[in-house]
C-alpha cells in the first residue's frame, strides 16, 4: 500500500481509538485500534528502509527462526528466544531491521500459538526491542551485558502486557486490580527475563557476530574500475 494509505489508515484507527475511549465499555476495542494505527506508521517507517532483497530475505528468514523458536518453546511458559534474536537484529543491522523482525515474529508465531486482540501489542512491543537494541550496538558485543540488556527487556516487554491486560480486561482500573495483575503475572515475567539471561549467555554474541557478517556483506559495494 502507498504510504499516504498507510498514514491515512493509521491516522484514522487513532481517531476512532479516540473516540471509543470516550465510552469506558470499549476500552478493548479503542486499545486494538491505536495498536492498528502504531503499526500502519511502522509499516511506513519499514517502506522506506531496506530495499534490498537479500536484506528483506535476511529479515524474513530472522522473523520465522524467532517464530519457530517461540513455537518450540511453548511448554516452557514464559521462556522463548523472541526478544534475544530481536535485539541481536537491532544491533547488528539496525533499528528498522530489528522492528522487522520482532514484529514479524510476533506475528508469525501466533498463526500456531492463537492469534486474538494481543497480537498487535506483541507485534509492537517486541519490536520495540528491536528498536532499544539498534540504540546500544557497542554495549551489546559482550556477552553480560547483552545478557543484562534482555534481562531488562525481558520484564519490560512483560510489563507492558500486563499493563495492556489490565486496560483491555478489566473494567475498573484502579491501583487494587494494577498490581493484581503484575502479581499474577510475575512469575511468567521472571520466566521470559530469565530464560533471555541464559539464551543470551549461550548464544547471544555468537548470533550478533554472524549478523554483523551478513550486514556488512549486504552493504558492501563492489566497484568496478
Amino acid at each position: 500500500m502507498p504510504r499516504t494509505a498507510l498514514l491515512a489508515a493509521g491516522s484514522s484507527a487513532f481517531a476512532a481509538a479516540v473516540w471509543a475511549a470516550l465510552d469506558r465499555s470499549h476500552d478493548g476495542l479503542s486499545l486494538l485500534l491505536v495498536a492498528f494505527a502504531l503499526l500502519a506508521v511502522g509499516v511506513v517507517w519499514l517502506e522506506r528502509g531496506p530495499d534490498s532483497a537479500k536484506e528483506l530475505a535476511l529479515i524474513a528468514t530472522l522473523g520465522a527462526t524467532a517464530a519457530a523458536g517461540r513455537v518450540l518453546f511453548a511448554a516452557i511458559p514464559g521462556v522463548q528466544p523472541v526478544t534475544v534474536m530481536t535485539v541481536a537484529a537491532g544491533a547488528a543491522l539496525g533499528a528498522r531491521s530489528g522492528f522487522a523482525v520482532g514484529a514479524l515474529a510476533a506475528f508469525v508465531s501466533n498463526f500456531f500459538l492463537g492469534q486474538g486482540t494481543w497480537t498487535p501489542w506483541q507485534m509492537l512491543g517486541w519490536g520495540a526491542c528491536g528498536v532499544a537494541g539498534a540504540l546500544a550496538p557497542k554495549l551489546l558485543r559482550r556477552r553480560i551485558a547483552l545478557a543484562a540488556f534482555c534481562f531488562v527487556l525481558g520484564l519490560a516487554f512483560s510489563a507492558f502486557m500486563d499493563v495492556w491486560n489490565w486496560l483491555a480486561f478489566y473494567d475498573e482500573h484502579t491501583w487494587q486490580t494494577f498490581v493484581a495483575v503484575h502479581a499474577r503475572g510475575l512469575p511468567f515475567d521472571l520466566a521470559h527475563a530469565i530464560g533471555n539471561v541464559v539464551i543470551a549467555l549461550a548464544a547471544g554474541p555468537e548470533l550478533r557476530r554472524l549478523l554483523d557478517r551478513y550486514g556488512r556483506r549486504l552493504h558492501t559495494e563492489v566497484i568496478w574500475a
